[in-house]
């Protein structure tokens, strides 16, 4: 269903481009609007191939001596995948592995491993003659079709993994530039988006709100365009709905087997190094409200609303995490490589504290879920990139499982990719 949604989508692309062609949309340079209009009535732009990323010489080496350091539980093992600038949120795709990464700059990079030895062949930017901005969020429909969300705009690519090796590729646009959020609240704070596609064939978008607490004569806005909270639209981009809201800045959403939605929230900066907590989060139903800004982490109260009272229906998080500590992407463990424990379990990214005097964080964390269904526990899976003098060797964004049942690991900050295995054969 969603595959023909995106073909009606494009082949309503004459009509689209006739409207952008009298003019570039806000916040794009009208050369690069106009080879997106090209690409949607499927027409070449003469864009070159971009260059390759290269995967060997002293930055590959400098990232595998610092992969060395990193502590892992008995029978796994961590090794490059790729070099990857800046690398950010992180998409598998779902026939042919390709994976696709986003960043918070001006470039989506595809990492392909040609001889599936697990380690990649060739990283090169996908679709250059796109402007991007900030398309930090990157997400597939179980059917192929390539989601990448930008700052204030969403475009979706069909058959992504099959034709991505061309610099024209066929595009589609689900939200225009402009309007995923008002054009007056887009800010340099709070801008990378996630996304995923759910069970309903809906695109799910989180959609950071920019302040560290919000003024009150935002909440209104806030709440009616999904700022601070959840979003989720066709394929096509109609029916936008706000699923979720009072959620600071989620950098991390996906669906668990029951259909349920999990995602990580950041919390509230300045009231102390370990104060207030980081949250894990699950919502059932569409219309669920997460406390924020009443509650600025777990159950601790912001001074800015203090004194005045929180929604009654505020769905308290299901864990508690390290506080400060920027727990970001995450990805439910459904393959079969790693040891029963882990299979069905959560693994978490923390990106790692930016304000807090003793830095935490910069690791790979995993919670063990019940058979209730909640969080049992929440620890430290993978870490290492923290050194005890509080040096950062490198900061995990993102977590996704390779075709394989492998775990890779984004990271921003060294600009790589990490794959994780198992190879203790006592499972």
């Amino acid at each position: 269903m969603r595959s023909q949604i995106l073909a009606a989508l494009l082949a309503s692309a004459a009509l689209t481009t006739g409207t952008l062609a009298q003019g570039a949309q806000p916040g794009e340079t009208k050369g690069k609007a106009d080879d997106l209009e090209k690409l949607q009535a499927f027409k070449s732009t003469g864009t070159e191939p971009a260059p390759e990323v290269p995967q060997t010489g002293r930055r590959a080496d400098a990232i595998r001596k610092t992969l060395s350091k990193i502590t892992l539980p008995a029978g796994f093992k961590i090794d490059l995948y790729a070099v990857v600038p800046d690398a950010r949120s992180i998409a598998v795709g779902p026939n042919a592995g390709v994976l696709f990464v986003g960043t918070r700059k001006s470039k989506v990079y595809t990492v392909t491993d040609r001889d599936k030895d697990r380690v990649a062949d060739e990283v090169r930017p996908f679709a250059p003659g796109i402007g991007f901005k900030v398309p930090n969020g990157v997400c597939f429909s179980r059917d192929g079709v390539l989601t990448v969300v930008e700052q204030n705009r969403v475009l979706a690519f069909p058959a992504a993994e099959f034709f991505y090796e061309n610099p024209d590729v066929a595009a589609g646009i689900v939200v225009r530039q402009g309007e995923l959020i008002p054009a007056s609240e887009e800010s340099y704070n709070h801008t990378a988006r996630v996304c995923r596609v759910g069970p309903d064939g809906k695109t799910y978008i989180a959609l950071g709100q920019p302040y560290n607490v919000p003024p009150a004569d935002k909440l209104d806005l806030y709440a009616k365009t999904g700022i601070g909270g959840i979003v989720r639209v066709d394929a096509d981009g109609k029916n936008r709905e706000v699923f979720a809201t009072g959620i600071r800045n989620s950098v991390g959403i996906d669906f668990a087997p029951d259909k349920s939605l999990w995602f990580t929230d950041n919390q509230v900066d300045g009231m102390g190094d370990d104060t207030p907590p980081g949250e894990l989060n699950r919502a059932t139903k569409a219309g669920e409200t997460f406390g924020f800004p009443w509650y600025g982490g777990g159950q601790v109260r912001t001074a800015e609303y203090k004194d005045q009272t929180p929604p009654a229906n505020a769905v308290a998080p299901l864990a508690e995490l390290p506080p400060h500590a920027a727990d970001l992407g995450l990805t439910f463990y459904t393959a079969k490589q790693f040891p029963k424990a882990y299979q069905g379990g959560l693994f978490i990214a923390e990106h790692g504290s930016w304000n807090r005097t003793t830095p935490v964080g910069a690791r790979i964390m995993f919670a063990t879920l019940g058979a209730d269904g909640k969080v049992a526990s929440v620890k430290p899976f993978a870490e290492g990139w923290l050194t005890q003098d509080g040096e950062y060797l490198g900061r995990p964004v993102d977590v996704a499982v390779l075709l394989d049942g492998s775990l890779l690991v984004s990271d921003d900050t060294a600009g790589a990719i990490y794959r994780i295995s198992y190879e203790g054969g006592d499972k």
